[in-house]
């Protein structure tokens, strides 16, 4: 990366929507490779934490609710790597808890808090 308020793609509007859906490119170009895999490594832990915590879940219900709800997450961040990279067409997918996108948040928010919710009502089995 250039560093912080240095790059020039985004400063000069050469990036089309780099505040919802080009926003990787902005971090990018601004904190280099170190800061976009420490944001990787950080969405790989939510996601890791959450399919944990879907594998702890007391019924097969609250399994699946939790595990597809960790792996949307997933697809969220691959598809707008992707999606910024080049590797797919553009199709509107915002970076999760980053973007600039209210919809996006607010469901994947009250998904977290659904995981939450399978880790809050988990049984402990003795052994």
């Amino acid at each position: 990366g250039k560093g912080w308020l240095q790059g020039t793609q985004a400063r000069l509007e050469f990036i089309p929507e780099r505040h919802t859906d080009f926003i990787l490119a902005v971090l990018a170009e601004e904190f280099g490779l170190l800061g976009v895999l420490l944001l990787f490594v950080t969405y790989l832990f939510i996601v890791g934490r959450s399919l944990y915590i879907a594998g702890l879940a007391r019924d097969t219900w609250s399994r699946l609710v939790a595990g597809s709800l960790a792996m949307t997450l997933f697809v969220y961040v691959v598809v707008n790597a992707a999606m910024v990279s080049g590797a797919l067409p553009v199709v509107g997918v915002p970076l999760p808890l980053i973007s600039y996108g209210g919809t996006s948040a607010v469901t994947l928010l009250a998904g977290m808090g659904i995981i939450m919710s399978a880790y809050g009502n988990r049984t402990f089995i003795r052994r």
